[in-house]
């Protein structure tokens, strides 16, 4: 298969990965491919789902995988890192650890040639177009769509505050397209992702789109509005991390995906249901 060609101008390096479920049985498990990255990548994005179980001793594992690494770390949580309500702990434990825990906000990362802007959020289920639930009826139902709902606007607004970047990235855990999820059964696409997620993307803009959660899934998708979206849940990638060059120009065509020069990590194994 033939390279990709390497576009002309700036580029920010992006490696990306989620879903990588660590536990203390996994210390050191990703440290040695996550040490490579000053060589290659001027970033790493953590896609949610960082623990198995949202513990702070799990949290901890992670945070010394990816403590001094040289690059900036940026992550959302996942559902996982929610699981056992300690999701503040958890996220105090990887910001000591230095990384940017977003949940509605943005990291402004200066890169050669520019600035990179991330907005992150966790996200949330409910569907796609013509086949999604409605804010309507069972107060249930209002709450569950509602949180759909404010998740999206949450990134729309975060989008829009680095709108005078030159690349931005959507960092989400749940997916915004179905396009990333072929190979999940489709009785469960509604539970892996929003269509809202995507009107939100594509209404403020953005270059890229990454996201996890779906471990059956497909790496490769793209929204309505010709945003590209990747799947970097670890057991679709499989490897410690997927690198994409981006262009600086503010062009919405990401180039060149790149094997991780990690090495290759399988999936941890993960006792909880995705």
């Amino acid at each position: 298969m033939t390279a990709p060609e390497r576009p002309e101008g700036p580029v920010v390096r992006v490696a990306a990965v989620g879903d990588i479920h660590l536990g203390p049985d996994c210390r050191g498990l990703l440290r040695p491919s996550f040490e490579t990255l000053p060589l290659c990548a001027d970033v790493l994005l953590l896609a949610g789902d960082l623990t198995r179980h949202g513990t702070v001793p799990e949290a901890e594992v992670v945070a010394d995988e990816v403590r001094d690494l040289g690059v900036p770390v940026v992550a959302v949580l996942g559902n996982h890192d929610y699981h056992s309500d300690r999701e503040a702990d958890v996220a105090r434990v990887l910001t000591e650890a230095g990384v940017t825990v977003l949940e509605g906000g943005t990291a402004l990362l200066p890169v050669d040639g520019g600035r990179l802007g991330v907005a992150g959020v966790k996200g949330f289920c409910g569907g796609f177009a013509g086949r999604s639930a409605g804010e309507f009826g069972e107060r249930e139902m209002k709450d569950f769509v509602r949180t759909t709902r404010r998740a999206a606007e949450s990134l729309h607004g975060a989008l829009e505050d680095l709108s005078g970047c030159e690349a931005r990235i959507a960092l989400t855990h749940f997916s915004p397209v179905p396009d990333t999820l072929a190979g999940e059964p489709v009785e469960i696409h509604a539970f892996l992702g929003s269509y809202l997620l995507a009107e939100a993307i594509d209404g403020a803009g953005a270059d890229l789109a990454v996201h996890g959660h779906a471990h059956l899934g497909t790496e490769h998708g793209m929204t309505a509005g010709g945003v590209r979206v990747r799947n970097v849940a670890q057991p679709v990638i499989r490897k410690a991390f997927a690198l994409y060059h981006l262009p600086l120009a503010g062009g919405r065509e990401e180039t060149g995906d790149r094997e991780g020069t990690g090495r290759i990590a399988p999936p941890p194994a993960v006792d909880a249901p995705m």
